[in-house]
């Protein structure tokens, strides 16, 4: 982003007006944070730093993701359930340690397009922006459909086991589930805006719980059937068409699926207190959680399981993790422990409606979107909320989801959609960061210092690699219409599709992040914030002339 300076005195009547007008927002230390951004401060920051963790944790959803993305891990047999956690969790949290340093940097609700802009290359950095943000929009409403899609097999599954088998849930008894599932989250996130924060750590503690309960029936319901360490830890199996190698890697989808909502704390920075130091601290928080107790969970299943895996993969309950719990519970143990699955995935996709409504907005803020103005405003009789993009995104989900109608095939591609689209929104950044970007990247509190940029270029290979991944058919190579991953198709086109929108039109207005901030809208610890971050608002002259004319000689000159 072009530098930019303020020059002029603030009224102090004006002043107290604003602050009044502004107070209950946010903190001036904050505030400030948020002005040397660029942006003034809109949404009210009513997230403690627990609760930013809260909201990834609670959109991972870890045991009813793991139980969502079986069909992925088991196909590599106990072995591969096991380590493909374990490692490509630890690869994770690498990228999870990239981002932190730049969340602690800058914390804004738009980061990953807004780092993009402000590190990328003056050619480069509107192009890559505008792409970053319509991609990370993209996984962010996949990942909605994705668990909602999960949440309306899980519940068909309950009624299933109910009715012994002799019932099928068609496609579009699953699509009513899922269209009711994602219109009440637009209802639940529209009303209870002023209490989202505490419900996290309500959320938090219901995975637990559910984890707990799993870990502990499961063992006991098996208690002579369990399998021993040498299955669970040494034995891997192949029930695709693909090298065992290869098998092992797409094992990997489930954790990338399952732990890739850390991108949640970014987006709710500009409502959380403190956000230099909760943002690093909920991502680095809510992947290493998974990473741990996901490795005991897959560990638990592993032992449970039944060995036949090719028969838990084709349940007649329609879901893997329903026969497990049936195997090892009962029907009416199966039935309870489905119905706790399904509720936690219920809160896992009001949670990243949430977060998916803030991108959304911040796109927005910035002009980028289509009918940017229309969803722009704050809805400040709801607490301070985006009401128009958190519908904007549900009408966005109940499109994608028509997927579900088509085949099996198509709906998994909901999965590795949210893959591939965050996958490329969260490397972009770390890699303009890297190759143009690391003389203007100041650190925040948090930083991994020397370490920094060998692990960003851990976390750019390991994300491309998710990529191709995601794409890839999940049975075998050579797949028919019914086994393609259409995931490849659906990407294809939004990448496609934003770049060439942007090269035929956008170029002519899109000039990457928006500056909110007025001059008379600033506080005296804003100004100062603002004066030595360099911001310039429009129609103040620099505070130094030639050092902006040197500046804007680098930079393009930036559009408010």
């Amino acid at each position: 982003m072009a530098e930019k300076t303020v020059e002029g005195t603030q009224e102090p009547e004006r002043r107290a007006s604003v602050t009044a007008a502004a107070d209950g927002l946010a903190n001036e230390e904050d505030a400030a944070k948020l002005a040397q951004l660029g942006y003034k401060q809109e949404l009210r920051r009513n997230f403690t730093m627990i609760e930013v963790f809260g909201i990834a944790f609670s959109i991972m959803g870890l045991l009813p993701s793991i139980a969502s993305t079986l069909s992925y891990s088991l196909p590599a047999g106990p072995a591969g359930l096991v380590w493909g956690w374990f490692v490509a969790s630890a690869f994770i949290f690498v990228v999870g340690l990239a981002m932190a340093d730049l969340g602690s940097a800058m914390p804004t609700s738009g980061g990953l397009y807004w780092w993009t802009h402000f590190f990328a290359s003056p050619k480069t950095r509107n192009p890559l922006s505008f792409l970053v943000g319509y991609s990370n929009t993209l996984g962010l409403v996949g990942g909605l459909c994705s668990i909602d899609y999960g949440f309306a097999l899980m519940f068909c599954s309950v009624i299933v086991i109910a009715r012994d088998g002799e019932w099928v849930a068609s496609n579009g008894i699953v699509y009513a589930v899922f269209m009711c599932t994602v219109l009440l989250h637009g209802v639940l996130a529209s009303v209870l805006a002023n209490v989202m924060g505490k419900l996290q750590t309500v959320f938090v503690v219901a995975n637990f719980l559910l984890i707990a309960i799993t870990i502990i029936a499961l063992p006991i319901g098996r208690s002579h059937e369990r399998n021993d360490g040498k299955y669970i830890f040494g034995t891997t199996g192949n029930l695709t068409t693909w090298p065992v190698g290869w098998a092992w890697f797409l094992s990997w989808l489930s954790p990338i699926w399952t732990i890739g909502a850390f991108d949640s704390c970014v987006h709710m920075s500009e409502e959380a207190a403190n956000a230099t130091k909760a943002v690093p601290f909920g991502i680095l928080m809510s992947i290493g959680s998974c990473w741990f107790f996901g490795f005991i969970i897959c560990i638990v299943i592993a032992a449970c399981v039944n060995p036949d895996i090719e028969s838990v993969l084709s349940s007649p309950f329609g879901q893997p993790m329903a026969q497990i719990y049936y195997d090892a519970v009962g029907k009416h143990g199966a039935m309870a422990l489905m119905s706790l699955l399904f509720i936690v995935q219920f809160l896992m996709g009001l949670s990243i409606l949430v977060a998916a409504s803030r991108q959304t907005w911040a796109f927005s803020r910035d002009g980028a979107l289509p009918f940017s103005k229309f969803f722009r405003p704050i809805s400040k009789s709801l607490g301070f909320i985006p009401f128009r993009t958190i519908w904007g995104c549900v009408f966005l989900a109940l499109i994608l989801g028509l997927l579900c109608l088509i085949a099996p095939a198509a709906a998994a591609a909901l999965f590795s959609l949210a893959v591939a689209g965050n996958n490329v929104a969260w490397g972009t950044p770390i890699f303009c960061r890297l190759v143009w970007g690391g003389d203007k990247f100041k650190p925040g509190p948090f930083y991994t210092g020397k370490l920094s940029k060998p692990i960003g270029w851990v976390a750019i290979v390991f994300l491309v690699f998710g990529i191709l991944l995601s794409m890839m058919p999940v049975g075998g190579p050579n797949p028919t219409p019914q086994d393609m991953n259409y995931t490849v198709v659906i990407n294809s086109a939004v990448w496609g599709g934003s770049l060439i929108y942007y090269f035929i039109d956008a170029r002519k207005w899109f000039t990457g992040p928006k500056i909110t901030l007025n001059a008379e809208d600033l506080t005296e610890t804003q100004e100062a914030a603002i004066r030595a971050e360099g911001i310039q608002i429009e129609g103040h002259p620099p505070a130094d002339k030639s050092d902006s004319d040197a500046e804007a000689a680098n930079e393009p000159e930036k559009v408010v």
